[in-house]
């Protein structure tokens, strides 16, 4: 196809943009902080390169196109056989090899970043296997930028420096610079879809066109590699906040041999093995290699200048759906995710990354003591919900640093976890969101990991002799553990015949007006993902296996087990690496039942997380998680990544769906690899790495029994058992007027400050009250000199 006669592409701004498949085989990045490029593989070729920070992805992908000039033009990530490796241990350095399907030639491409600069580097070596196509070949570069986010609105130009043919791509304020180490030998800069390399090549296998720029579009940049001096050529790719620091880079690196640079990326990450006794392969299905491979990834997904803060994923699920409308993909932080990550770090022996991920976490704590259910690096909130389980992580996290001994130096951590514990108590029991993000309610990991979460935070106020203070955390636990089967347990559940009794996945409740007496035998319970209205009695997960997990609920509780005989035969699917079990049924967050992509409706696939989960459970009941531990290892891909869900129907080769196999959720996904890092040294310890011996010890060893029921404004019960102090916790200093005999007479409390958590509580004397009588009260504020203006009451009930 002949170019147009004005050298200028057509077919601005060109098609819409789309990201590309979630499903990477690999990731990296250089560990030394003066390198601040990220890049992600899949099918044989390098997808997202995140600059300057790991939450933004500035390309969609980089690939090779190879033909003959007459008769094929082939597409490596399609028309190739790809295969991965890795040629170093404990680093995320790869050799990529594509191969012709025929066998007539082979790419062999190294890749990694330089060690110090933002530039990506792949060495590449074309082998001409086949003897006829000797000297034929033609080797094209195909880059897509996204810079900053954003597939539209990119700029691209042709230029040179010293004799270098070079090309460039901006948006935003932010540079991206291709160069080849033997030259581009012709240039081209296309809208996508238009008038780019791809549609040149596959029309007559020739490069016909040499657009020298275009502007403010969805655009792609081509080169035709300069072959005369050899098969073999370096490709680098720098990215910057200039054009001259950009192209500095890019020359600074391809000036240096790519063996030097290999050495030092591959010197750097080895030197984040700590400590040889953290090398718990013996207790791997394996021999360590995906617990190696575990740990560098999650070392990878840590920002370098936001140090501490760890993205959930290198992804975007179902990318090639996804346009610039959704930014967030998963390069976002989770607090949950990320103190997952962390926690696992710590179970490897690092203490430097989930250190510097506790101070993060008290650097975005907002003021109400909470923490933003996701946000970008800087942490802003991506989105506004609040999920309980996340505002307890964090103080999960600093328990564990303390009790493996990590040296916190001059950071104290107990004002955020004194803010977080305060918020956990004015804002519980029931969350906005639970774990998987849809629905408010009473549900049981997040009620698991607030009770862990409060335990753990009385356990650092007893180091700092507040006894007090403790004693009030440790009472608010226990009434909240007191009433975990009142809340979350059904009597009547329909799913399994013959185990009417078991935990339901969450007991819903309105977040704006709790309801505290929701009944999980008659509550609705609308699943937020599209999968319909049921009720909530017949809506089962796993998630109570957290309660086991902390040290809660024994795993012999026999509520525990008849929760896991439902589960079993409602969620469990034998695949064929083994056991896997989805989220809760009607979950519609997954692979459509053909195969096509989750685009707001599907149907919720297993989860290997999952498998994981029930390995510690079975740890805990006495027995050996190595099955779990072997099953996680066969859910990985060839590149060693595990992703959020597996395809858990029967092959759908159209679709390219197999059983067992990874769907278009994130993958790799840093919170499936934690679980199984923490699964490896759970194993290893013989408990569960995120027990804790003090709440074991007080719910299950010698279990206490609470003496209170709480009244808050955001929990205000309206009856409560006999022989219970009704305590009353509120927001501010009051007097809290009261009456027990219907207002014949009046009795004036004054709440007591709890100085460390800046909340008041009264407890009103209602132990003796007899079963039908009522306290009811109203409140005078201080601060204000006003009435509430409202009684309130509560009913004794034998």
């Amino acid at each position: 196809m002949a170019a147009p006669d004005n050298a200028l592409p057509f077919g601005a701004p060109g098609i819409e943009p789309r990201w590309t498949s979630s499903a990477k085989e690999g990731l990296g990045t250089s560990y030394h902080t003066s390198c601040r490029v990220w890049f992600t593989l899949s099918h044989g070729i390098v997808n997202e390169i995140y600059y300057p920070h790991v939450d933004q992805p500035n390309t969609r992908d980089f690939q090779f196109l190879i033909t003959d000039g007459e008769t094929f033009c082939h597409e490596e990530k399609r028309d190739l056989d790809h295969q991965i490796e890795y040629p170093e241990r404990d680093c995320l350095f790869y050799r990529l090899t594509n191969s012709e399907r025929e066998g007539r030639y082979r790419l062999i491409k190294h890749i990694l970043t330089d060690p110090h600069r933002s530039v990506l580097l792949v060495q590449t070596k074309l082998e001409v296997l086949d003897q006829a196509l000797r000297g034929k070949l033609r080797l094209y570069a195909l880059l897509a930028p996204h810079i900053a986010r954003h597939g539209a609105g990119n700029s691209g130009w042709c230029f040179e420096i010293a004799g270098n043919k070079l090309m460039q791509a901006e948006r935003a304020g932010v540079y991206l610079m291709i160069g080849c180490s033997s030259g581009f030998s012709r240039r081209s800069i296309g809208y996508v879809g238009q008038s780019d390399g791809w549609q040149d090549l596959i029309d007559n296998f020739k490069m016909d066109w040499e657009f020298p720029r275009a502007e403010n579009g969805n655009i792609a940049l081509t080169g035709e590699i300069d072959l005369q001096g050899g098969d073999e050529f370096t490709i680098a790719i720098a990215l910057g906040g200039s054009y001259q620091s950009t192209a500095a880079k890019l020359l600074q690196s391809l000036a240096s041999n790519f063996d030097q640079h290999r050495e030092g990326y591959v010197r750097q990450w080895q030197r984040t093995v700590i400590n040889p006794k953290f090398d718990f392969s013996d207790q791997t299905g394996d021999g360590g290699g995906i617990y190696r491979l575990s740990r560098c990834v999650l070392l990878a997904h840590e920002d370098k200048v936001f140090q501490g803060a760890i993205v959930a994923s290198m992804s975007i699920p179902w990318g090639e759906t996804r346009g610039d409308n959704d930014l967030g993909g998963y390069h976002l932080v989770w607090t949950r995710d990320l103190v997952q990550s962390a926690g696992a770090l710590l179970a490897t022996g690092q203490t430097g990354t989930p250190l510097r991920a506790l101070i993060w976490l008290a650097a975005i704590q907002l003021p109400d003591g909470s923490f933003p259910q996701n946000s970008w690096l800087n942490g802003e909130a991506y989105w506004k919900s609040r999920q309980l389980d996340e505002i307890a992580a964090p103080i999960l996290l600093a328990w564990r640093l303390r009790r493996e001994g990590a040296a916190l130096g001059l950071f104290d951590p107990t004002v955020m976890i004194f803010g977080a514990a305060r918020y956990l108590i004015l804002q519980g029991p029931v969350t906005a969101q639970e774990r998987w993000e849809e629905n408010s309610g009473y549900s049981p990991s997040t009620l698991a990991t607030v009770i862990a979460g409060l335990v753990c935070a009385a356990d650092f106020i007893d180091h700092r002799n507040r006894a007090g203070t403790a004693e009030f955390i440790l009472a608010y636990a226990d009434w909240l553990a007191a009433h975990l089967e009142e809340w979350m347990v059904t009597t009547r559940g329909e799913l399994v015949d013959g185990f009417p009794r078991h935990y339901v996945r969450i007991n819903p409740t309105d977040a704006a007006a709790p309801d505290p007496h929701a009944d999980p035998n008659t509550t609705m319970l609308q699943v937020a993902n599209g999968g319909g209205l049921h009720p909530a009695r017949n809506v089962v997960g796993g998630d109570f296996l957290h309660l086991v997990r902390y040290g809660i609920r024994a795993p012999d509780d026999p509520i525990i087990r008849d929760s896991i005989e439902v589960i079993d035969r409602v969620l469990k699917r034998d695949l064929p690496q083994g056991p896997c079990w989805r989220r809760y049924n009607h979950d519609a967050y997954g692979q459509k039942e053909d195969g096509s992509a989750f685009d707001g409706t599907g149907v919720g696939r297993s989860w290997p997380i999952l498998t994981g989960e029930r390995g510690h459970y079975e740890l805990a009941a006495g027995h050996d998680p190595m099955p779990f531990i072997k099953t996680m290892e066969e859910f990985a891909n060839q590149g060693g990544m595990l992703t959020e869900q597996v395809w858990d129907d029967e092959d759908l080769p159209e679709a390219r769906m197999k059983r067992g196999g990874p769907t278009g959720a994130a993958m790799p996904l840093c919170w499936s690899h934690a679980e199984y890092v923490s699964l490896v040294r759970s194993r290893r310890d013989g408990i569960c790495f995120g027990r804790l011996e003090s709440a074991y010890q007080r719910y299950v060893v010698n279990p206490v029994k609470s003496t209170y029921d709480i009244w808050s404004f955001r929990h205000p019960i309206r009856c409560m058992p006999r022989g219970k102090i009704l305590r009353i916790i509120i927001n501010g200093e009051a007097t809290i007027v009261w009456s027990a005999d219907g207002w014949a007479t009046t009795t004036r409390t004054d709440a007591t400050k709890e100085p460390v958590l800046n909340l008041w509580f009264a407890d009103l004397p209602t132990v003796d009250l007899k079963p039908g009588s009522s306290i009811e009260f109203t409140f005078f504020w201080k601060s204000k000199g006003e009435w509430e203006g409202k009684n309130h009451q509560t009913i004794i009930q034998q």
